[in-house]
């Protein structure tokens, strides 16, 4: 797993814009970014596969939505595991 950075994130999902990326997260149809640094953050590659691909299957917004949850869930679930 790796963790990719704004610009990536925006060439993999085909977003124009950091304000795309940012109205997606406030509508629920994309995963919060993870803090790597003080003024930085990025995605998990696997979270902006998984969106992708079920955008490209054509997958209704409440759908996505769900699959944001999710992966957001798997986050905490991880964080538990790595605290333990």
């Amino acid at each position: 797993m790796s963790i990719i950075r704004m610009p990536e994130v925006k060439a993999e999902t085909g977003h124009r814009s950091h304000a795309s990326i940012y109205n997606a997260i406030r509508a629920g149809l994309f995963t919060k970014p993870v803090h790597i640094g003080e003024r930085s953050v990025g995605w998990p590659d696997h979270e902006v596969r998984a969106i992708n691909a079920a955008r490209i299957a054509g997958q209704s917004e409440a759908q996505i939505r769900e699959l944001v949850n999710r992966l957001h869930a798997k986050r905490t679930e991880q964080a538990a595991t790595v605290s333990c």
